[in-house]
């Protein structure tokens, strides 16, 4: 029987109880790889990739669900410095699991943009592509404008994502 991966990328910056609500819904798959961007495709500014990746492992402790993985993968593939497309990030998972059917898992929001991904008709030939809601409508955006508030996240995240976070993590 073929494995079942998820790829579920995203800034993560910090990972909130959106993702966390759609991570839920994917117990389907044998594996889900969180994949946190090492350099923005469109240029966004985000927290130190390491401060990402460790926050993406503490969603996953407290989440506790048995399929979530932590994936780096796009550490080595950016080491040029260039951005890390998700043709580019598909492509060398499936080398890296070459007998498994991957399936790039989007939110709306990028689903809507998902012409704009480089090669997209190329992904779409390869890969499945799974559109997952929010059960939980929380942007990072709203966790960052909270820190520089001084105000309470614990609503917006998970408990040892928020123990994690200050709001120097996202000082340039």
């Amino acid at each position: 029987m073929t494995e079942k991966i998820a790829v579920f990328g995203s800034a993560f910056n910090p990972p909130t109880q959106g993702h966390a609500s759609v991570l839920k819904q994917l117990n389907h798959f044998d594996q889900v790889l969180l994949v946190p961007s090492y350099k923005h495709a469109w240029g966004k500014a985000m927290a130190s990739y390491d401060s990402r990746c460790h926050w993406v492992q503490a969603l996953i402790d407290d989440l506790a669900l048995p399929n979530l993985k932590l994936c780096r993968c796009e550490a080595f593939l950016g080491k040029k410095g260039e951005p890390v497309t998700t043709f580019m990030l598909l492509s060398a998972l499936q080398q890296d699991y070459p007998d498994a059917a991957l399936t790039f898992v989007v939110g709306p929001d990028n689903l809507i943009k998902f012409g704009q991904f480089a090669h997209s008709e190329k992904i779409l030939s390869r890969w499945s592509v799974l559109g997952m809601p929010e059960k939980v409508a929380v942007r990072s955006t709203h966790i960052r404008e909270r820190l520089q508030q001084g105000l309470s996240i614990s609503d917006l995240t998970t408990p040892r994502v928020a123990a994690q976070l200050t709001a120097s993590a996202f000082s340039a």
